[in-house]
């Protein structure tokens, strides 16, 4: 009796070749990925898309945050370009932000190359360096409003040094410099950490055949250290202008937005216009405004260093 050695059956009963029960199980594996997304979308959509869109809404009306409204269109939007202490607060945070990115990517750049070189107690000198960064912004904010308020006046006082004899924090002209301070002490360690991580991918036989070749450290680090860390270095530059423009527990904690609105931040205004001042839809209004500003710097940033990273 002559048996078949083809090709195999289809399966008894489903009619169903081995392929076909194949792309079955792939079809529902991805049903399954769907499903497991599913709770994650759903949540981001009520706790986040939701509010956005009440937010945007209520922009368009004259809502003091509680009571009656009238809708009023874009009268809002058009009122923010007219009010000088809201440019003010955009000059202010701009400026702020801009420092702190430049002075945390130099400070980080340059901690994180040290480290990288220290064999002994890497790990723990990391370590402590990392730190500031789990440490409460507020808790922080307050312990430097006490330094600048009470400990430096005092050592200036002790040492005749006028300047240091007062608080930078009343000063109007200096107030800035107190946050610039705090700030950069505070994100610094997350830099540190990106940095090093980046470093740890440079070959260290691309060091060897440059100093064979004569290269000093200088040259080394404009064509072997910054080429190869450079995605490193556009996740710490967009990553640090976003939360520097962002500001906010740290100007609470230390100045209040003060002296008067000297260092009164965006974030800082919308809080205290929309939350104490009866301004609810107005400064929702100036919240989407900022949203869209963020969100273009952002991809701006990212095009440009990313062109930047394929041309290195």
């Amino acid at each position: 009796m002559a048996v078949a050695t083809g090709s195999r059956p289809a399966s008894r009963g489903t009619g169903q070749t081995p392929g076909g029960r194949r792309r079955l199980r792939e079809g529902r594996l991805d049903r399954t990925f769907y499903w497991m997304v599913l709770p994650a979308f759903v949540l981001f959509f009520v706790f986040h898309t939701i509010p956005v869109l009440q937010g945007i809404f209520y922009s368009l009306t004259d809502s003091p945050g509680y009571g009656e409204w009238n809708f009023v269109g874009l009268a809002n939007y058009a009122a923010l370009f007219g009010d000088e202490r809201v440019r003010d607060a955009y000059l202010f945070t701009f400026q702020f932000a801009i420092v702190c990115t430049v002075l945390v990517n130099v400070i980080a750049l340059v901690i994180a190359i040290w480290l990288n070189g220290r064999i002994r107690f890497r790990s723990t000198l990391r370590g402590i360096y990392f730190i500031p960064y789990v440490l409460a912004l507020l808790v922080i904010g307050y312990v430097f409003q006490y330094m600048f308020n009470q400990s430096l006046p005092a050592i200036g006082q002790a040492l005749g040094i006028e300047r240091l004899s007062t608080s930078i924090l009343a000063d109007p002209s200096l107030a800035w410099i107190g946050l610039v301070v705090m700030t950069v002490w505070q994100a610094v360690a997350f830099a540190i950490i990106i940095y090093t991580a980046g470093l740890q991918t440079v070959p260290a036989e691309l060091y060897e055949a440059a100093s064979i070749d004569g290269a000093t450290p200088w040259r080394q680090f404009w064509s072997i250290t910054m080429p190869m860390i450079w995605s490193f270095f556009t996740i710490n530059v967009v990553l640090s202008l976003k939360n520097f423009l962002q500001v906010f527990d740290q100007v609470i904690a230390m100045t209040g937005g003060g002296p008067g609105t000297a260092t009164e931040t965006i974030g800082v205004l919308i809080y205290r216009g929309g939350f104490q001042g009866g301004e609810y839809g107005y400064q929702i209004a100036n919240a989407v405004i900022f949203m869209i500003i963020i969100m273009a710097f952002a991809l701006f940033q990212l095009r440009v260093l990313r062109r930047e990273e394929v041309s290195v």
